[in-house]
């Protein structure tokens, strides 16, 4: 069942909340009764998510709030509190979710970076930032949850830019959850999303059918309503290529380089390719 928040007259703020992800968990908190406002960039593209959570919320229109937002700006993401806490009265779930996945590489151009990291990190602390106070002060029960990468945790070799983003925003949201638990009256929680293979706009390339390895959005906003019901910080989503039994070997994999002192991304180097598929096999 979903969460107690997720119901009427409880308001929910999802960046990137046109397409993909943030538009499935914002479809699911209209269809629980919530007010949703969704942030994004483009007018056309917020028009047309408003006009499906429209259809799909109790409310109509009258409970859909829409923000052309750029999240890498923390002035922008401090008037859009304003702007929520003044038509609704305050903010019960912030997804910080905006992210963005252009490509990167290791002496690419910083402007590329710079906006990588403004968006996919950034976007999280100026989010939390401008949120997460009134929240706490507002003494109900809450819910930030920042939409974190596989990435993030195994940071595997081709996109370095993406991987420091969500490295960061995995440390961020570990740093927040312990702030709300050691902060007196706070009934905020924080999550850390982990997706897995995903079929949204970011992760498509041009392909116009999902493949079959992937999840739809829906499917891993339906596993992230389940897995905050039964209080998960790290939801961690599998997907239909990789079991979670799998991403836990990985995940031991890469801890393992410190441990072991192995060489970094030792999972990718010619000479432990025998031994991770061994440890992978639990031997």
């Amino acid at each position: 069942m979903p969460h107690p928040v997720m119901s009427a007259n409880h308001v929910a703020v999802i960046t990137g909340g046109a397409s993909g992800i943030g538009l499935a968990a914002a479809m699911r908190f209209a269809e629980a009764g919530m007010t949703v406002c969704i942030v994004d960039l483009g007018d056309d593209r917020l028009k047309a998510a408003a006009a499906k959570l429209s259809a799909a919320a109790p409310g109509g229109a009258a409970d859909i709030m829409t923000a052309a937002v750029d999240v890498s700006r923390a002035d922008e993401v401090a008037n859009l509190e304003a702007a929520v806490a003044k038509k609704f009265g305050g903010t019960d779930i912030l997804m910080n979710n905006a992210g963005i996945q252009p490509g990167s590489a290791m002496f690419g151009p910083a402007d590329n970076w710079q906006r990588i990291l403004g968006v996919n990190l950034w976007g999280v602390i100026n989010g939390t930032q401008a949120f997460a106070p009134d929240m706490i002060k507002r003494g109900r029960p809450g819910l930030i949850i920042n939409t974190g990468s596989k990435q993030g945790i195994t940071t595997p070799p081709g996109d370095p830019a993406y991987n420091v983003s969500k490295a960061g925003v995995k440390a961020f949201t570990e740093a927040l959850q312990h702030e709300l638990r050691n902060t007196d009256g706070c009934k905020l929680t924080a999550h850390l999303l982990i997706p897995g293979f995903v079929f949204t706009g970011l992760t498509a390339r041009g392909r116009t059918e999902k493949p079959a390895g992937a999840w739809t959005a829906e499917q891993t906003v339906d596993f992230m309503i389940e897995r905050l019901d039964g209080g998960d910080f790290y939801i961690l989503c599998p997907d239909n290529d990789v079991p979670r039994a799998l991403d836990e070997r990985r995940i031991l994999w890469a801890a393992g380089d410190i441990v072991e002192n192995r060489p970094p991304l030792s999972r990718w180097h010619k000479d432990y390719g025998d031994a991770f598929a061994a440890f992978v096999k639990g031997k």
